[in-house]
């Protein structure tokens, strides 16, 4: 059997990169995937792609009424949810930090860290009523070793990073696991925004070079730590940070 077969999630962000790859590992195990993406095109293209398993729906993941009305698109059209892996990200352009506006700091913390909160106050309450759920928080290596350039965005995933321990702390009574999966930078969307110059092979050598196993992550490699995560074979894992970064936080 699949290993998740019968299994309902949300994954935010899934319409391109880490969330689209954790998007189609589930579906590939069994599991009926809420596809949420801030850009509707790509979300449909990929909920369309995985058949009826998939269902897409736009959400702006900073606002807690378009949070609250993907989870009852969940509700309504697969079911209440199981899983939910909090995906979605952003990030400032790799700067000097005093260069960073407010504005775009506070999109940052909005997208990465608010976004969690939004979710929790729309999903613990039904996985409280079935006692039982898993929450998965992408957060990054840059919240264990940050670096300079990063500092808000830094800043942002280790506060995922802490947030999904004090939550798994809460909620463990409720039967709800939630972890934080910690990538070293891949090849997705964002990358220029991080490199903060154009995305050339010797850029990318630079950020391989601090990797001992030689290079960057793979939406595989971070649908594979979720599909675990998410899976019964983790059942008394709650409360970890782990690093998806081929050595980069050694």
């Amino acid at each position: 059997m699949s290993v998740l077969q019968n299994k309902i999630a949300i994954i935010t962000g899934a319409g391109a990169g880490f969330g689209e790859g954790i998007a189609r590992l589930f579906v590939q195990e069994g599991a009926r995937v809420l596809i949420a993406d801030l850009d509707a095109a790509r979300a449909q293209t990929v909920a369309a792609s995985l058949g009826p398993a998939a269902f897409a729906v736009a959400c702006d993941v900073s606002k807690g009424q378009e949070v609250k009305q993907a989870v009852d698109a969940c509700v309504q059209h697969l079911g209440v949810p199981d899983i939910v892996v909090n995906n979605a990200g952003t990030t400032h352009r790799n700067q000097p930090m005093l260069d960073v506006d407010e504005a775009t700091f506070d999109r940052v913390f909005n997208v990465n860290v608010k976004s969690i909160y939004h979710m929790a106050r729309a999903v613990v309450p039904l996985m409280r009523q079935k006692g039982q759920g898993v929450i998965i928080n992408i957060g990054s290596t840059a919240g264990i070793r940050p670096r300079p350039g990063l500092t808000w965005y830094n800043a942002s995933k280790g506060a995922v990073n802490l947030m999904s321990k004090s939550m798994a702390a809460e909620l463990g009574p409720d039967g709800i696991r939630v972890n934080a999966i910690c990538p070293v930078m891949g090849a997705t969307g964002l990358i220029e925004q991080f490199l903060g110059t154009a995305d050339t092979p010797e850029a990318r050598a630079r950020i391989t070079a601090g990797i001992p196993l030689g290079r960057m992550s793979t939406p595989e490699d971070v649908a594979k730590a979720a599909l675990y995560l998410a899976s019964d074979a983790a059942a008394f894992i709650t409360g970890v940070e782990l690093p998806v970064d081929g050595g980069r936080t050694i």
